[in-house]
């Protein structure tokens, strides 16, 4: 296959003249390439089955079923994410990298677009290489040797699940928070060299990252907040529109991203499968 790559924006890129149904190997090898160095990739216009999706992911790791998303219910390995009509929220709409929370975090998941409002439901993605890069010589060299602590309770737990059950959060869309509260917190470096690419990125996020070890709590916030009032400078982000036939394979390590909710009286269904990954160092 001839494939083409264009950049996307300010982060990752776009992969053209694949058909991720009939993929090569020879073309794999292309797109894992693109995948390290720009940290999410892009294909339009796939017509992709559900089997079709495992099959593709697979060829990139091992599956990770989630444990908190509702699951397809013919492919547990695929997790449903949906905004239906009456829903007030939906699922992924702040700045978060998913998986963190877990020992190995998860490489990073395949979303795929099965059915999509008429505007709006966008999502943003965020490059961590280029936060990195960016980070000012003092903030750089706290960040260095630090050590982050990542929880899912506060997320997936059952005082979470208690507050989405007043305020439409979940609507049974996420669940199992008996599992969230037995999970226990992990800790990452804050600042990884990644595993595919080697480049340095930062590795804490607004999502699951609770605090900095070895500082007071009162440091460990500020230090937080400086990170991330940096990371979501504009310069370091990028818009992907979804149409009919999109997919994008995005890298946990390398990104955050943030799903936009305006598109509220309308329903999105996006199909999403997460790769397993490796330890972080």
């Amino acid at each position: 296959m001839a494939i083409e790559v264009r950049p996307h924006g300010r982060v990752g890129a776009e992969i053209l003249g694949l058909d991720l149904a009939a993929i090569d190997d020879e073309a794999l090898a292309q797109v894992r390439c693109v995948f390290a160095e720009h940290g999410v990739v892009f294909f339009r216009d796939q017509q992709i089955s559900e089997e079709q999706h495992i099959a593709f992911a697979r060829r990139i790791g091992p599956i990770n079923t989630n444990r908190f998303f509702a699951a397809h219910p013919a492919h547990p390995e695929i997790a449903l994410v949906i905004k239906e009509p009456h829903h007030r929220d939906n699922i992924g709409g702040g700045w978060h990298t998913d998986h963190s929370y877990d020992a190995i975090p998860a490489l990073g998941s395949i979303l795929v677009a099965r059915e999509l409002p008429q505007s709006g439901g966008a999502t943003s993605f965020a490059s961590m290489y280029a936060a990195y890069e960016g980070l000012p010589g003092s903030l750089r060299q706290r960040l260095d040797n630090a050590r982050a602590v990542h929880s899912a309770r506060h997320v997936f737990g059952s005082k979470a699940s208690a507050y989405a059950a007043a305020s439409d959060t979940r609507a049974g869309r996420i669940g199992n928070a008996s599992a969230a509260d037995v999970l226990e917190d992990v800790i990452h470096p804050a600042i990884i060299t990644h595993p595919l690419s080697g480049k340095r990125a930062i590795y804490i996020n607004p999502g699951f990252t609770t605090r900095i070890l070895g500082l007071s709590d009162a440091e460990s916030d500020a230090l937080i907040a400086e990170v991330f009032a940096h990371c979501q400078n504009p310069a370091y982000h990028s818009t992907f529109t979804w149409q009919p036939g999109s997919v994008a394979l995005w890298d946990n390590r390398a990104t955050w991203h943030y799903a936009h909710n305006d598109y509220h009286g309308q329903r999105r269904e996006m199909h999403r499968i997460t790769i397993e990954g490796e330890p972080l160092h």
